[in-house]
């Protein structure tokens, strides 16, 4: 689904990512009141939202869009009919660079990652892959102002779920903040790819949370992991 208030933009991309064998486009929208709307009815695996858009902008909508479909059930799934399986719509942010408040709160709000517009088009569609993949995705130009705007905000305390990890997932946590790729992370600790991918699951499960963008936001925000450094 894409949601902007340009209909050029959306008309691009959605030409874009529908010739893709694997990507169907199921809808579109115009601001973020009407976004809420489309992805009620539609419930897309990937939502690309615009920021700043009349009505409604695109921090409120993602954070509505979650919250209404979190938990929802597709009306089949791998268990059949009768044991359909949970749905998740994934929010990816469209963004440019001077948004760094707007890209914050985004990320607050749920959402799974960041691209700039000005992105090459092979890059939109393997973005649009990665997110639906359940994978966290970040702008390099963007990651490095996010930084920036962690080290301007006070830390909160660690939620508790922090303390359940252990050594090597709190070690992972760290890592992921910083920026690393599962392999990086695997190179890093001299361990294999599929273990990390095994801490990954396990460290989002225990923290309750969607994704490595959501793991990010909650390094940072529990002062275990500073802009300088680990806490």
């Amino acid at each position: 689904m894409i949601v902007d208030d340009q209909a050029m933009v959306r008309q691009g991309f959605g030409a874009l990512l529908a010739a893709q064998p694997d990507i169907e486009v199921v809808g579109d929208a115009e601001n973020g009141a009407a976004a809420v709307a489309v992805a009620k009815r539609t419930l897309p695996d990937v939502v690309l939202m615009d920021v700043r858009m009349p009505v409604m902008d695109g921090i409120e909508a993602t954070r509505i869009i979650l919250d209404q479909t979190d938990g929802a059930r597709t009306a089949t799934g791998a268990g059949g009919p009768d044991r359909p399986e949970p749905h998740r719509v994934r929010v990816l942010i469209l963004t440019t660079f001077d948004l760094d408040d707007y890209v914050y709160e985004a990320l607050r709000a749920g959402a799974s990652g960041f691209l700039l517009k000005d992105a090459p088009a092979a890059e939109l569609i393997q973005a649009v892959r990665i997110v639906a993949a359940g994978d966290g995705l970040l702008a390099p130009r963007v990651t490095g102002r996010l930084i920036a705007e962690f080290a301007r905000r006070p830390s909160g305390p660690p939620p508790a779920a922090i303390g359940a990890l252990t050594a090597r997932e709190t070690e992972v946590l760290v890592l992921i903040a910083r920026g690393l790729s599962n392999g990086e992370i695997a190179a890093e600790l001299v361990i294999a790819e599929q273990t990390i991918k095994t801490h990954v699951g396990r460290i989002l499960g225990k923290l309750g949370l969607r994704d490595r963008a959501q793991a990010v936001v909650a390094a940072y925000e529990s002062g275990l992991i500073t802009p300088q450094g680990s806490a």
